[in-house]
């Protein structure tokens, strides 16, 4: 990707103790964009979101966010720049002894001096931006999966975030809220300008909102590129992962060792 990019990801290794997870990662998030991030389980997504959010440090490499490398950064360094992410949680995990109001204006009273008239505006209005403003006074309990995900949506942009990382944000959702959930995602990064990142296994959703793909299949980037390009790659990774295929480079069948394929008759 060639615009200005606000978070750079240059030849990342990591390894937990000695199992390598990411192997030699190049990314660039640009400025304003909706990027995803695809694979399936266990290929280092979450820990490339961890590295991003500077929870982990890479083996080798680094992680720039904003010109900045966030690995080494000390402590309230790290604090002001997670300050400026907003981070939308599988399920999201909102404080279930909160009210919808209280749970978007949580970081608003944690992080700033703002006299509660203010944080009331505001978290009205962030309601208002999710189509929620009516729910204020429920309790997450009242709310269905989908109105609980725009809630938590409302809550992650609280603080107008220059970046927003996205963790499965469709999982569990009925066709409906998916597709709300999707385009609300798409509105409101470009109503901020800030930039977003969609770690999912959604694929069609994601390919209908995102400017860029990245492709991670064992620690590597297998393929990139915008949605069409994403769209009409012969690669046979992305297109058994597109599609939804059973069977491809990624087998149906897990390997069976010799010696228990001779102990169970079965011809390799």
């Amino acid at each position: 990707m060639s615009e200005q990019a606000l978070v750079e990801i240059r030849d990342v290794n990591f390894s937990y103790d000695r199992r390598p997870v990411l192997n030699g990662i190049n990314m660039s998030f640009g400025k304003g964009k909706v990027i995803a991030v695809m694979g399936g389980s266990g290929c280092g997504k979450t820990t490339l979101f961890r590295l991003i959010g500077g929870a982990l440090r890479p083996t080798r490499g680094e992680v720039r966010i904003d010109g900045k490398v966030i690995h080494d950064l000390d402590d309230k360094g790290l604090y002001e720049m997670r300050r400026k992410m907003g981070v939308l949680f599988q399920f999201g995990a909102l404080f279930t002894d909160m009210s919808v109001f209280d749970n978007v204006a949580f970081q608003m009273r944690e992080h700033t001096d703002l006299p509660e008239e203010i944080i009331h505006d505001l978290v009205m209005m962030k309601l208002h931006a999710v189509g929620l403003r009516g729910t204020h006074q429920l309790m997450p309990a009242e709310l269905s999966g989908g109105m609980a995900r725009r809630v938590a949506l409302a809550r992650t942009i609280a603080l107008d975030p220059m970046l927003i990382l996205y963790d499965e944000p469709f999982a569990g959702l009925d066709p409906i809220s998916l597709s709300v959930v999707g385009q609300l995602i798409r509105k409101l990064n470009d109503a901020l300008g800030t930039t977003s990142v969609v770690v999912t296994h959604d694929v069609q959703e994601s390919l209908k909102i995102v400017d860029y793909v990245y492709f991670i299949s064992d620690g590597v980037i297998r393929a990139e590129g915008t949605p069409d390009e994403i769209r009409a790659s012969s690669d046979p990774f992305v297109h058994q992962f597109v599609h939804g295929e059973v069977d491809g480079p990624l087998p149906f069948h897990y390997p069976v060792a010799t010696t228990y394929a001779q102990d169970m008759g079965v011809k390799s």
